[in-house]
């Protein structure tokens, strides 16, 4: 009999570091800005991306350390991906929390790390750094395709 995959038989917290980071799918959602409203605490997802991520590889560019140039960075745990709302809907840690079974693209399943940009996943080349954005600007950046790939548009002919 074939032996489970780790992200199967394990809760995140009984996960070893090196599976934990493995598990991330590279789409970079995470980093991106989000607005919140705060009379309704609706949650807006924008295309700007943290100043540290590079928007074409989809990676931080001090991940060790992020948080001293970034220190509103949230650093995902176990207890932080059950209680946030904002990890997109294909999110490897929200899906494994959830007992979902991986997507088809993620690199654990699939064996290429370029899939979830292929596909259409990830912030990968359409996004913009935060940097020289104003607080007040920031709602011009809001994105449709946060919990799926952007969805495609029909062209209008004159």
């Amino acid at each position: 009999m074939a032996r489970q995959p780790f992200w199967k038989t394990k809760t995140l917290k009984e996960m070893t570091p090196t599976e934990w980071e493995s598990l991330c799918d590279g789409c970079a959602k995470c980093c991106l800005v989000k607005l919140e409203d705060e009379e309704t605490k609706e949650l807006f997802f924008t295309g700007l991306h943290c100043k540290l991520l590079d928007g074409t590889t989809c990676r931080c560019s001090d991940y060790p350390n992020r948080k001293k140039y970034v220190p509103i960075c949230v650093k995902l745990t176990p207890e932080i991906v059950e209680t946030v709302d904002w990890l997109p809907e294909s999110c490897a840690y929200r899906l494994v929390h959830e007992g979902k079974d991986l997507h088809d693209w993620h690199h654990l399943i699939c064996g290429d790390r370029e899939e979830i940009h292929r596909r259409g996943w990830s912030a990968r080349g359409k996004t913009v750094t935060e940097e020289g954005v104003d607080d007040e600007d920031a709602i011009n950046y809001v994105i449709d395709w946060f919990h799926a790939p952007p969805k495609k548009r029909r062209m209008r002919r004159k």
